[in-house]
């Protein structure tokens, strides 16, 4: 770990190409330029520490250090705060649905809608989706099926749940029958939801044929820390991404084996499940 930090600020992208001198004659970006690191550039870097390379060993201090530059107010006793006791990877958002992540929690207030009145192309005189001014700008009408608001509402009103396939389908997009309910469907940016602590909420409102109207309000998307996803919802997707892949037999395995990980003497066990 010595190596594997340093170097993880060491990579982060900078929208410029300013650079620092350091120590031992290396060239390193500065953090004051940095930005976030993915998943994916830490585990190369890991590799890199383990086969030898080294890195600067004073990245969080000094003038211009990782900590200043990714906040105006820096809290270095937050990095061992609940050490053993907290783990973020619990916190980890997991997106029940394939669709763009503002749709997230007016889908999830749709369905549950649907489910709870029996909702159907046959009952439903107009669907209006309220959603927070930012999250309403990036999924209002999109060219892309999986960001499209109206068209996911739609999709769901017909189909009753939204899968991968139909969710990034051109296709579908076209269907007679998804255009006729996408008409039905409204979206407004409201103000009054703009909530710094749920910024992603979705509010629906179903109007009936009888005249009768339904509401529901998602104040944070499923799979969000604040409303997390039970175990079976996490098997759902992961069984509905798996199962065109590796078969039905073999991804109840797979979920089987990692749902009881603790109990695996060696994770390469998993690795003839996995093979193609």
């Amino acid at each position: 770990m010595l190596h594997v930090f340093p170097n993880a600020r060491r990579n982060a992208r900078p929208p410029s190409g300013a650079r620092i001198g350091s120590r031992a004659g290396s060239a390193n970006r500065s953090p004051a330029f940095s930005t976030a690191v993915p998943f994916t550039v830490i585990a190369l870097i890991a590799i890199m520490a383990q086969m030898g390379f080294t890195g600067v060993w004073d990245v969080l201090d000094g003038e211009h250090n990782a900590l200043i530059a990714l906040s105006t107010e820096p809290k270095p006793d937050e990095i061992v705060a609940g050490l053993g006791a907290r783990f973020f990877i619990t916190e980890t958002s997991i997106k029940p649905y394939s669709v763009g992540y503002p749709i997230q929690a007016p889908l999830d207030a749709f369905l549950t809608l649907r489910r709870e009145h029996k909702l159907s192309v046959d009952n439903v005189e107009r669907i209006v989706v309220k959603l927070p001014e930012d999250g309403a700008r990036i999924v209002n009408a999109r060219s892309m099926p999986d960001v499209n608001c109206q068209h996911i509402i739609a999709l769901a009103l017909v189909e009753g749940a939204v899968s991968f396939e139909d969710s990034h389908s051109y296709e579908r997009m076209a269907d007679s029958r998804v255009l006729a309910a996408k008409g039905r469907v409204q979206l407004i940016p409201d103000r009054t939801l703009m909530d710094p602590a749920a910024r992603r909420s979705g509010l629906v409102e179903v109007t009936l044929r009888d005249g009768h109207t339904v509401s529901h309000f998602t104040r944070h998307p499923p799979g969000t820390k604040e409303n997390p996803l039970s175990t079976e919802r996490v098997n759902e997707k992961a069984r509905s991404l798996m199962t065109p892949v590796l078969g039905a037999e073999r991804t109840d395995e797979v979920i089987g084996r990692v749902n009881a990980l603790e109990k695996l003497d060696d994770v390469r066990e998993l690795r003839p499940l996995l093979a193609g």
